[in-house]
């Protein structure tokens, strides 16, 4: 087919755009392939370097792992190092840096006023004294040793009062030796700063207050059940080892065993009604060898520390007769027990006990000799109720807000009252004479209400009034001793 010039085929026409349009985009193409190897160089890049920080972290974290270690070797085998020193509501304390070794000191103070209306006590028992004066150290040793000695310079007889050490090698095992409370009574066990009347009540007259010995003790059952087992050397109704004819050595080394079982049957049960429940007994035991020099015998007080029984002592020497070892002394059975309830919920406390005393005496007048085994019991419940609304327990108290001048807050605000009796066996009353106490002089029985208001001003400071009115049967040479109306008030601090 012949063409003319100047004119291009329809083929040419056609192709023409077609041809530009490749050309056009020979350059895109090839942008687009070199942007496709950068991104997969850009991932690969970015892979290694997360490979790489990967790897780095590793390493960092081997190394804080291998610095806790050697720090914590270190801290364990020098606890000096890094020591933290505490100052608060407890005392001052230092620890070491992984609280394994503790030391704290902290202290109580309490100043009291007594006043007795209608001369029912000497004219000397109106007066303020220190109650109680009672620094202390205590500590623990590598999580399991603690020790604790704390003195008591009140009442102007400075005495060692708690000098202990104790492991507690596992909950269900401590083991406690030294100077410390027999595991008996419920209110004796409570400490002084937490006691909710001002004076204990008469339950502890019969229980041993401070002893020498060794306890094994410890918890199960996720504290539901508790005990305590002791050895001790022996005191007295209601004393210490320091009022001992030779101080905190053994009166007649026979020693007392003691023991106590407590029951928490619904602790963290959640059910408030009852989780408050715990109940026991305890008591002790011995075979008690006194003497008329040497009775092993105790007096018993009021709450307004006021004697108001009695054995009878010697008698004295007089211009016309020599003096006598005819006094009343322990021989035989000293059997003591003391059921014990406590029950809290919410901001209302009650606590129960009953103490008897099973105890073999005897008393030689030269002409007759006389012996018998006497029952002396003692019971008290008291009643609390923080009408502020903190909860009541054993323990110590964290008022909600603490008091201060000028400043919203009362602190906390606890009512208090208490019902309780002591009686002695009649037969330590017959026989005239030759009666193992004076009936003329001692009472057989006391008993005494009485009623409180405690403000906690915070955690560390405390006042408390009571009103006690104590009632006797005999006590007097006709009829019965005058009742005992007294007015206690209380200023401590405990830290």
């Amino acid at each position: 087919m012949l063409f003319r010039p100047g004119f291009r085929s329809a083929a040419t026409l056609t192709l023409a755009p077609i041809a530009a349009l490749l050309i056009s985009h020979v350059p895109l193409a090839r942008a687009q392939e070199a942007a496709s190897t950068s991104a997969q160089a850009s991932t690969q890049s970015t892979a290694e370097d997360i490979r790489s920080l990967e790897q780095r972290l590793k390493a960092d974290e081997r190394k804080l792992r291998e610095l806790e270690r050697l720090q914590h070797k270190r801290q364990k085998s020098n606890p000096k190092e890094n020591a933290i020193a505490k100052w608060g509501s407890k005392g001052f304390g230092i620890a070491s840096a992984d609280g394994s070794n503790v030391l704290n000191m902290g202290g109580l103070i309490q100043a009291d006023g007594r006043y007795f209306a209608n001369n029912s006590a000497p004219s000397s028992a109106d007066t303020w004294l220190l109650r109680h004066v009672e620094p202390y150290i205590q500590g623990t040793i590598d999580h399991i040793y603690d020790f604790k000695l704390m003195p008591d310079f009140g009442g102007g007889k400075p005495v060692i009062k708690d000098a202990f050490m104790a492991g507690r090698f596992r909950p269900w095992l401590a083991l406690t030796v030294g100077k410390f409370k027999p595991p008996v009574g419920l209110e004796r066990l409570q400490a002084i700063a937490d006691i909710r009347f001002i004076e204990r009540g008469l339950p502890t007259d019969l229980v041993p207050n401070r002893d020498i010995g060794i306890q094994l003790a410890g918890v199960v059952s996720s504290g539901r059940i508790s005990y305590a087992l002791g050895l001790f050397n022996g005191v007295a109704d209601g004393t210490s080892s320091d009022n001992n004819p030779t101080p905190d050595f053994s009166a007649d080394g026979q020693g007392d065993l003691a023991a106590r079982i407590l029951l928490q049957p619904f602790r963290g049960s959640g059910n408030r009604a009852i989780t408050g429940l715990q109940f026991g007994i305890g008591g002790t035991y011995t075979h008690a060898k006194g003497s008329p020099t040497n009775n092993l015998l105790a007096d018993y007080k009021t709450t307004g520390q006021q004697r108001f029984f009695s054995y009878r002592g010697n008698t004295a020497a007089t211009q016309t007769q020599p003096a006598l070892n005819d006094g009343t002394y322990a021989s035989g059975e000293r059997l003591r027990l003391a059921p014990q309830l406590y029950y809290s919920v919410g901001s209302i406390g009650l606590l129960g006990e009953y103490t008897q005393v099973h105890q073999g005496v005897a008393r030689d007048t030269g002409a007759v000799s006389r012996t018998a085994l006497l029952t002396n019991s003692a019971w008290q419940t008291q009643l609390s109720w923080f009408v502020t609304g903190e909860p009541e327990s054993l323990g110590g108290v964290s008022p909600k807000t603490d008091f201060r001048l000028g400043e919203p807050g009362l602190g906390a605000i606890e009512l208090v009252a208490r019902m309780e009796g002591l009686s002695v066996d009649r037969q330590a009353f017959t026989g005239g004479a030759d009666s193992f106490s004076n009936p003329t002089t001692s009472a057989q029985r006391a008993r005494a209400a009485g009623i409180g208001v405690n403000w906690y001003l915070n955690r560390n400071l405390k006042w408390a009034l009571n009103y006690e009115l104590t009632r006797f049967q005999g006590g007097a040479p006709t009829g019965n001793r005058p009742d005992e109306k007294a007015l206690f008030t209380r200023f401590q601090i405990a830290f």
